[in-house]
């Protein structure tokens, strides 16, 4: 079976969630924004979600987590909860 580890931001605001994003790739540290502006409990880790498998988050997650580039910054993905940031750590097809 499929696994993958992530770590992610989340937002209530797309906006906000862009403008995380290009602070980041303009060379910010994706832990620290995370612990900073993320609204979800994983933000103290750095956003990091640990290892998991197809079907234990939303579907608009698992889509990018699955099938994205490793070690790259994903998103504003939008679901239910807000827009998110992911970045894939690793993946074991």
């Amino acid at each position: 079976m499929a696994t993958a580890s992530a770590r992610h931001i989340l937002v209530e605001l797309e906006e906000v969630c862009l403008d995380l994003k290009e602070q980041i790739e303009g060379g910010k540290d994706f832990g620290e924004v995370a612990a900073e502006f993320s609204s979800c409990p994983s933000g103290k880790s750095g956003g990091a979600l640990g290892t998991f498998s197809p079907g234990q988050m939303v579907k608009e997650f698992d889509d990018v987590v699955f099938t994205g580039e490793l070690n790259k910054v994903h998103g504003p993905v939008k679901t239910q909860f807000g827009y998110h940031l992911i970045e894939i750590t690793k993946r074991v097809d």
